[in-house]
């Protein structure tokens, strides 16, 4: 039975997650995408691997219904109509949350207490009683959508977003959301057998996703213990097949090796973290890490991918420090590493400006709010170099 569903994900990510989605992993049919995500279509099967194999989503929600509204009451009176008992058991607890474009109603606290008291109703009359509203890790989260005359009413599949793989990570400040961290692997069009260097990695976000994209492991299967998804406390949830998925995940999966996957960091406690974070994964042994300066090093293979995300603030101390430290970098580049392709994630295009190189392409991303870009540098020997 064919279901409609949507994929939220970072903005600017909805492209590749539409490729990802449509991929024999997932196996769905795109039908919409839109600067916060991608609807599709398939079978709560097609959900559940979403859930599974999608290392770019953010969540996967379940549309239940959708239908024209004028008012709060207009919601209530739709959400009345939909089989709330059939999907969740009464002693589920529950969250409503609504987003809105352009919607005409006068308070989004208001229409999401009127889907709450729909669905309460539903359960009142059905079953004699009421299902508890949790504020906090809620066992099944309703999302409302309105836009100017439209509405749809969705069941969230996930639960705690898909960033979160299923433990607690080795981070310094403002670590970089996995699921992004995925999606600019994804825009670099690295092909996972070419050589992958972050030389200001960090905790080592992008090279966990990058050695798990390499060997095949669902992100849902990280570390290799299968988290927890709200779609499990549904009335729908199939166990059965639910262990078959995680089965076929666990044998399409490579065992770990040696990858050409290179990381380094300034700093030994971020060098700790990112060692910690790849061993928790099963990945101690995948990757290549040393503590040196980005300066300094040197190109680990005649060509490849580079991409970082460079620190800022206290790590490398003032705007002065850093003005001095992104020339450098372009020099390292252009000296060093010619034949590759190097990707920078910034929020500060005044800083990336003065490593003096020509960008071949900038992409927008969102880290959060935060406005950013996704540059790229084809390093050619004789080229990018701005006067």
């Amino acid at each position: 039975m064919s279901e409609s569903f949507f994929a939220m994900c970072p903005l600017g990510l909805s492209e590749v997650l539409a490729t990802e989605l449509g991929a024999p992993a997932i196996g769905a049919t795109v039908t919409a995408k839109s600067p916060t995500g991608v609807a599709f279509t398939g079978s709560m099967e097609t959900a559940l691997r979403a859930n599974l194999h999608s290392r770019v989503a953010s969540r996967i929600l379940w549309r239940v219904a959708a239908f024209p509204y004028a008012s709060e009451h207009d919601v209530y009176d739709a959400a009345r109509l939909l089989a709330w008992t059939s999907w969740f058991a009464v002693s589920r607890t529950i969250k409503v949350e609504v987003s809105a474009n352009r919607s005409p109603v006068k308070s989004l606290d208001f229409t999401a207490l009127k889907v709450k008291d729909a669905v309460c109703d539903t359960f009142r009359e059905i079953v004699g009683s009421r299902p508890n509203v949790a504020r906090q890790e809620p066992d099944v989260r309703i999302h409302l959508h309105l836009e100017p005359k439209e509405a749809a009413l969705y069941i969230d599949l996930t639960g705690e977003p898909l960033f979160k793989r299923g433990r607690r990570d080795h981070t310094g400040a403002a670590p970089l959301k996995k699921n992004l961290a995925a999606g600019i692997l994804m825009l670099t069009g690295w092909d996972k057998q070419e050589a992958l260097l972050d030389p200001m990695c960090g905790s080592g976000t992008f090279l966990v996703e990058a050695a798990e994209l390499a060997l095949g492991i669902a992100p849902g299967l990280s570390g290799g213990k299968p988290r927890s998804f709200n779609a499990e406390k549904l009335g729908t949830f199939d166990a059965a097949l639910w262990n078959r998925l995680l089965d076929e995940a666990r044998a399409a999966a490579s065992p770990a090796r040696n990858l050409p996957i290179y990381g380094s960091d300034l700093f030994g406690d971020a060098l700790k973290n990112a060692r910690d974070n790849l061993a928790a994964n099963g990945l101690a042994d995948c990757v290549f890490l040393k503590q040196a300066n980005v300066l300094e090093i040197s190109a680990p293979a005649p060509s490849g991918v580079w991409v970082t995300n460079p620190p800022y603030g206290d790590r490398l101390g003032d705007a002065e420090a850093l003005k001095a430290l992104y020339p450098k970098l372009g020099d390292v580049l252009k000296q060093k590493f010619a034949g590759w392709r190097a990707y920078f994630f910034t929020g500060d295009l005044a800083l990336a400006k003065t490593m003096r190189l020509a960008p071949s392409r900038k992409t927008p991303l969102f880290n959060g709010k935060i406005e950013c870009r996704l540059l790229e540098y084809k390093m050619v020997a004789g080229s990018n170099r701005k006067d």
